[in-house]
């Protein structure tokens, strides 16, 4: 098969060749009506248009929706995410979703699978939205209990390494293949070195899942931002993070660090009201965000095409920087080996068809292709 649009690698249009689910050439054409990018990549979703990835009982046809619907904004593949729980509910929900990944029509876009937690910050503020009474440390034995029911597909494990014994934890699972990110943490400045002593590369949603207040110098906001070795997940909403944090963000990190994530939670894409997502109750509110009752933010209404938007629209990205971000910058962070490229030979087939207003930012997407 053929496809053609502008590269936002240099503007100019390109046709890509395409056979057996990869890229088989890439070449300058005459002209092209629109722009083309690889799929993006959503390492971060907890669900999307009513349908929560926390739940054993789920239906897989409700899953496959919620695939649908985020190709329509340019996702082409995701992680589904489970957050804290009980030990049964979050094997449940793995198992639930490793029977997605198996039977769904849209199957090839949730190959594998996020858990970001139970092992995190108990206290206030680091803990976010996180039910409490499910908060525990890291263990190794409850780690193979999730991978078994998961059927080997975790792929990024988010946990906070202040607890006892996370280096050795972290080893086993990045000997194991996961990817380990630090996040809902109260960590000190030698947790975090340890963590990324003992593996851990990624930052999750850096800049929230924190206290109010820090110290102004020594504090694991700063400490991950001086780290090169980790990638950092932000959530680019402009309700998470305001514009000035991300700027400082991206910069201190290098674009090339960055990944765009949208830690959407079940009513992402839906209409204000109330919704179900794992053991908690949340509320869609009417300025998009996600809350518990209380007020407190719980996950996001964003999609990843507004992402890339905001990521120019905050820290300056071109439109090049901003796409590598949600696509190869996050294959990179996840060790999906087959979309490390942007529009290179080889990779997977897996693209998204867009309108781009280079003054407004504004991304249209017109088609997903996987």
């Amino acid at each position: 098969m053929k496809h053609r649009g502008l590269s936002p690698l240099d503007g100019r249009p390109v046709e890509i060749e395409t056979s057996e689910g990869r890229i088989t050439a890439v070449r300058p054409c005459d002209s092209a009506d629109h722009w083309i990018a690889p799929g993006l990549i959503d390492v971060q979703v907890n669900g999307f248009v009513g349908v929560d990835y926390n739940s054993p009982d789920t239906p897989l046809d409700e899953i496959d929706r919620s695939i649908e619907v985020q190709r329509d904004t340019g996702v082409t593949r995701l992680l589904p995410t489970v957050i804290t729980g009980s030990n049964e509910n979050i094997r449940g929900s793995l198992a639930n979703l490793a029977k997605a990944a198996r039977a769904c029509a849209g199957r090839s876009s949730i190959q594998c699978f996020h858990v970001e937690g139970p092992w995190i910050a108990a206290e206030d503020g680091p803990r976010g939205a996180h039910p409490i009474d499910h908060v525990r440390g890291p263990s190794i034995e409850e780690f193979k209990q999730f991978q078994d029911a998961a059927e080997g597909r975790i792929r990024l494990l988010t946990l906070a390494p202040e607890w006892p014994g996370s280096p050795a934890v972290i080893e086993h699972m990045v000997d194991a293949g996961v990817v380990v990110a630090i996040g809902h943490t109260a960590a000190k400045t030698q947790d975090i070195r340890d963590a990324v002593a003992a593996g851990a590369t990624m930052s999750t949603h850096l800049g929230n899942g924190s206290h109010n207040l820090v110290p102004r110098h020594n504090n694991y906001i700063v400490e991950q931002m001086a780290s090169d070795q980790l990638a950092a997940g932000l959530i680019v909403d402009g309700i998470h993070l305001p514009p000035s944090f991300v700027k400082i963000a991206v910069r201190a990190k290098q674009p090339e660090r960055v990944v765009l994530i949208t830690d959407a939670a079940p009513p992402a894409g839906s209409t204000p009201g109330n919704y179900h997502f794992g053991h908690i109750e949340v509320v869609l509110a009417e300025d998009q965000s996600v809350r518990l009752p209380n007020g407190q933010l719980a996950g996001s209404a964003l999609s990843m095409d507004r992402g890339v938007e905001n990521l120019m629209l905050f820290a300056d990205l071109s439109l090049e920087q901003s796409l590598r971000a949600g696509t190869s910058q996050a294959a990179a962070a996840v060790h999906m080996d087959d979309r490390l490229g942007f529009l290179e030979i080889g990779d997977a087939a897996e693209f998204f068809l867009f309108d781009f207003d280079a003054d407004t930012k504004a991304v249209s997407v017109r088609e997903a292709i996987c």
